[in-house]
């Protein structure tokens, strides 16, 4: 049984007894060789790929409750097994079991830390007749607690004091160690049974001492060696880079890393471990013993650290004195004490520093006065000033080494890559060439180009020696990433940036905030006039597809390109357009451009089906997997499909498989594990001129049809807003049709009305049908959609039409007697209505007339 299946059954199975594991052979039952009870039987575990390591083996000493881990060894069978086989790789070479590796474990027995964050810290507990007791910390001094480092194989005690829990048992009796015992129950100890209620010791032993550095300067700088099993050997790994060896100087209080590198010698026994091991100590991961001839060698700055487990060259600013590492108060720190500093690790030039508050002591308050020419920080002479303001320190960022160039091509941002490591500048070269695409992405960003538009390995003749990239490089930078292994090489990786245009912030390398270089600074281009010509530029210069959309958004931060690109579509590069005289646009407004991928499914009579390709650098090729290319895994055809079917918004995947093509053609190599989205399949192309191939992906997407039409005829009226009128009484027809893609198929017509739903159903004839309906009624009122079905590559795919509400009108008849009528009605009361008002009007004149005669004839 391997590692992770021993391991999971054993956390799945911790509430039951404890006889599914068991050591034997060895002293007494915490000390042998590992076996695992399956049904009734007893079989030894075997480590066939070295995955053990401490953790493992402590979490096995706990579950058959024998302490702590105190040793972990591998061993060989004597004899190989009965049932020898032998198995067939990929390259039909055939490969003979080897001896199965068995695993030996010996547990304290009576002794273990817990509750602490690594294997040698936690609260003591002992057992005695079978019951494990926390030990009470009155009278818990030094000498016990070197007796119980020792035992568990940890160093020198660090720190040990009481802490409050609650439970019970607790051990009461006040150990008398001497500090020479073997083990703790060996010490003498007093009668008495006392102590401060629920007050146990919690103990930390220092690093385990199984790592140092040899014949160097000091303790912080030389070969490095590892102890295990008890025997020193000398380290060497192919992949051993940066982080690793940051990893070494911080486990050995040594400050920061300077520089690594890797020592040709002749023959030599080495230890060889995971260079990835995410183990708090090295120690703790596994090993295997090899001869090699080069060992690793490490300096570190033993005096000056960044704090902080990210980034090599950012961090709060810390020196050691007197064995006690103190951040530096940032009262009077200045430039010319960043430059010391940054390059006594080896960085670049200070790019950013600032005071920033820590509530934690100590805290350094003298002051350094550097003249920015001293090779250390402590070289520097300082004040005599012992205060600053309480706990402001200084938190340093330096900016990247001037490590990486790109060489022979027509600009800074173009050309073969290489990396300036331990002094040699190198061409570096990939080993996953996945990642190809990365690597290009991290240099363009440092050498402050746009975008990487491409990355390409070329074949390269005479050979000659690279510095390689490691294939389980996790960092963001180039620098710690580089591994001190270096071989030769019959191919280099070219590097294309885009030099003058980038997209910021967005999903993927083809989408973000567009912005342009001019004068070496980037500038956000402003959206007021930018049209789909100038998108198509920017999406042809970054070696993207066409452009999907683009837009104005707010955004505050300056500067600000302001000049309008007048593109006609055809240029090389944005900067190659024509442009206007405006320099002002709508303040804060940028550009958001979104490139569609340069991916396509080909070789059907669909966009969403078929060969599967990528354009890169101008060039379309077939795109392979090179783990199913070496395994014949057909599990990634199905995620990649995935992706692509969502990049190219082609619905779900439906079917995927690898084809022959039957001749051999240069192809893109993808890695299916690299990516988790669809915005990130073009990161994980590894990208090289050498691989060719008969195999090609082909992909079926669930949208393989194209939408389908509906209309009705005859109609009377304009489809407004997808609302058609048709003639009350009359006959009509609605009509499915599609775009010819793929012979025979049926129409689906579904009608729904307020109370009920009808579905009629039709073959295609030339990509048409029509349905006919007799005199139209208002039952016929209602929602129409064409649902378009067909059998093809024997899969079943339909594809639906957008949808109409068909409304029943009078006949053109009607509708005109209607109108005479309104019209003679309109007319009779307009007459009406003046008869009346000048029958009024004459009214009111005859009375006026009449009055004024009587008025005449009154004065006469």
């Amino acid at each position: 049984m391997d590692l992770r299946a021993l391991m999971l059954f054993l956390g799945f199975c911790s509430s039951v007894s404890p006889a599914e594991v068991r050591l034997v052979g060895g002293p007494s039952p915490c000390s042998g060789r590992l076996e695992q009870q399956h049904q009734s039987d007893w079989e030894p575990v075997t480590d066939q790929n070295w995955d053990w390591n401490l953790t493992a083996a402590d979490q096995v000493c706990r579950r058959i409750s024998c302490g702590s881990v105190v040793s972990l060894r591998r061993t060989l069978d004597q004899e190989p097994p009965t049932d020898v086989v032998t198995k067939y790789d990929s390259r039909a070479e055939v490969t003979p079991v080897l001896l199965p590796v068995r695993v030996e474990i010996t547990c304290s027995d009576s002794v273990k830390l817990v509750g602490g964050t690594h294997l040698c810290s936690g609260r003591l507990q002992v057992k005695w007749n079978q019951v494990w007791s926390s030990v009470c910390s009155d009278g818990f001094d030094l000498q016990d607690a070197e007796v119980v480092c020792r035992e568990l194989g940890c160093g020198s005690p660090s720190g040990f004091k009481g802490k409050l829990y609650g439970e019970a048992p607790e051990w009461n009796t006040e150990f008398l160690c001497g500090g020479h015992e073997s083990g703790l129950l060996h010490c003498d100890h007093s009668d008495r049974d006392t102590c401060s209620p629920g007050t146990t010791i919690t103990l930390t032993c220092s690093d385990p001492g199984r790592v140092r550095l040899v014949e160097g300067s000091g303790r912080c700088d030389g070969t490095l060696e590892l102890r295990n099993w008890g025997e020193w050997k000398p380290v060497d790994y192919p992949d051993w880079d940066l982080w690793s060896a940051s990893g070494v100087c911080r486990e050995l209080d040594c400050g920061a890393l300077v520089s690594t590198r890797r020592r040709e010698t002749s023959s030599v026994d080495t230890w060889k471990f995971e260079s990835d091991c995410n183990a708090m100590y090295l120690f703790q991961c596994d090993t295997q013993h090899e001869t090699s001839s080069g060992v690793i060698e490490i300096t570190c700055s033993d005096s000056v650290r960044l704090e902080n487990r990210f980034h090599l060259c950012s961090g709060r600013l810390q020196v050691k004195w007197n064995q006690v590492w103190s951040s530096v108060c940032s009262d009077g720190f200045d430039l010319q004490d960043a430059e010391v500093v940054c390059r006594e690790l080896g960085c670049g030039s200070p790019w950013r520093f600032k005071g920033e508050l820590y509530g934690e002591a100590p805290e350094w308050n003298t002051e350094f006065l550097c003249g920015g020419h001293e090779s250390g920080l402590l070289h520097c002479d300082h004040s005599d000033r012992d205060t600053c303001s309480p706990g402001t320190t200084i938190t340093l960022t330096c900016s990247d080494p001037d490590d990486v160039r790109l060489v022979g091509g027509a600009s800074r941002c173009a050309g073969r890559l290489e990396m300036k490591h331990d002094g040699v500048w190198r061409a570096i070269k990939v080993q996953n060439p996945d990642w190809n695409l990365k690597v290009a992405t991290m240099t363009c960003r440092r050498l402050n180009c746009g975008p990487a538009v491409s990355a390409v390995n070329r074949p390269k003749y005479p050979q000659e020696d690279a510095w390689w990239i490691g294939s389980s490089c996790r960092h963001s930078t180039l620098k710690q990433c580089v591994t001190v292994n270096h071989q030769q090489i019959s191919d280099s990786l070219d590097v294309t940036c885009s030099d003058s245009v980038r997209l910021m912030g967005g999903s993927h390398l083809c989408s973000g905030r567009l912005q342009v270089k001019w004068n070496q600074v980037w500038s956000s281009v402003c959206s007021d006039g930018f049209d789909l010509q100038d998108a198509e530029v920017v999406c042809r210069e970054l070696g993207c597809g066409s452009p999907s959309g683009f837009k104005g958004k707010l955004y505050g931060e300056a500067p600000e390109w302001n000049t309008e690109f007048l593109c006609g579509g055809h240029e090389s590069g944005l900067l190659h357009c024509d442009h206007s005289d405006r320099d002002t646009c709508s303040p804060g407004t940028t550009v958001t451009l979104t490139c569609s991928g340069a991916m396509r499914l080909v070789g059907t009579n669909s966009t969403c089906a078929g060969e599967l390709q990528m354009k890169v650098h101008a060039e379309w090729r077939p795109v392979v997997d090179e783990d199913w290319y070496q395994n014949r895994d057909q599990n990634w055809t199905s995620v990649v499909a995935a992706v692509v079917c969502s990049q190219l918004k082609c619905g779900s995947v439906v079917a995927s498989d690898v084809e022959d093509f039957g001749s051999k053609r240069p192809v893109w190599w993808i890695e299916s594990s690299c990516f988790q989205s669809a915005a990130s399949l073009q990161n994980c192309l590894g990208l090289t001129d050498v691989y060719q191939t008969i195999y090609s992906l082909q992909v079926i997407c669930s949208d393989l049809l194209v939408q389908p039409n509906i209309s009705v005829s005859p109609s009377h009226d304009e489809v407004q807003q997808q609302k058609v009128k048709v003639v009350m009484g009359s006959n009509f027809s609605i009509i499915c049709s599609t775009r010819p893609q793929y012979p025979g198929g049926s129409f689906q017509l579904v009608f729904t009305s307020s109370s009920t739903t009808f579905n009629y159903v039709l073959p295609t004839v030339t990509h048409w049908a029509v349905f006919l309906f007799p005199a139209a009624e208002d039952l016929h009122r209602g929602t129409y959609t064409c649902i378009y079905h067909l059998n093809v590559f024997s899969y079943n795919f339909s594809s639906t039409s957008q949808s109409i509400y068909l409304i029943p009108s009078a006949p053109l008849m009607d509708l005109i007697i209607r109108l005479v009528v309104h019209l003679l009605v309109m007319v009779l009361l307009i007459t009406v209505t003046c008869f009346y008002f000048k029958k009024k009007t004459l009214s009111v004149e005859t009375r006026s007339r009449n009055e004024e005669t009587n008025v005449l004839t009154d004065l006469q």
